[in-house]
């Protein structure tokens, strides 16, 4: 199982990684939220919010390649959003403003999900009295995603093992029944948790 697909480097032993998780995720939080709100004409905010994640990502001693595929992996749902926008009046400034805003946002996170480790993280939502319910649900969501993925790999594993035609019509045919037959044992790989949780006292 790929067990570190999200935060490979959150246990390395740096400075970064040695501050309190609570000091870390609001300024996370800060930095996002003074993102957010910046205006599109604040270039010098931008360029050194870019400046300073980029610092810690090197003194974090997270490499640049991994910080690169993991914002081009999250790049499709901001496109997928800023894309809308061109088709409305002054749409390419609009555009601009989502990509690098929203850019800066994933930054932001991926950092802090890679100097942190997620157990912590919820640690510090309990202490600030985030609803228990939300904190559980987050963490069955964190650990049952490396579940997720690792079921799809070998479902794509057992269809290319039976799976001779390489069109790409017959490729792109064969993924979209692996993401159907995904959904369908994820719903009831949920059930079947849940029922579990309900068994054993979980209300």
């Amino acid at each position: 199982m790929h067990h570190d697909f999200l935060d490979r480097y959150s246990r390395l032993d740096t400075p970064l990684h040695r501050a309190a998780a609570g000091v870390k995720l609001v300024g996370a939080l800060a930095i996002v939220g003074l993102t957010v709100a910046a205006p599109l004409a604040a270039v010098a905010y931008f360029v050194a919010v870019l400046i300073g994640l980029l610092a810690a990502a090197r003194w974090a001693r997270i490499p640049w390649r991994y910080l690169g595929w993991r914002l081009l992996w999250l790049e499709p749902f901001v496109l997928g959003v800023a894309f809308l926008t061109l088709f409305q009046p002054g749409g390419h400034r609009v555009f601009a403003g989502i990509m690098i805003k929203s850019t800066l946002c994933l930054l932001t996170m991926v950092l802090l999900a890679n100097t942190t480790p997620f157990a912590d993280l919820l640690r510090v939502l309990r202490q600030l009295r985030v609803p228990a319910l939300l904190v559980t649900t987050l963490a069955l969501l964190y650990r049952y995603l490396f579940v997720l993925v690792d079921e799809a790999e070998r479902m794509h594993r057992a269809r290319v093992c039976r799976t001779f035609d390489r069109r790409r019509a017959a490729v792109w045919r064969n993924l979209g029944t692996v993401i159907g037959q995904l959904f369908v044992r994820s719903t009831e790989r949920a059930e079947r948790i849940y029922a579990a949780m309900l068994a054993r006292g979980w209300k």
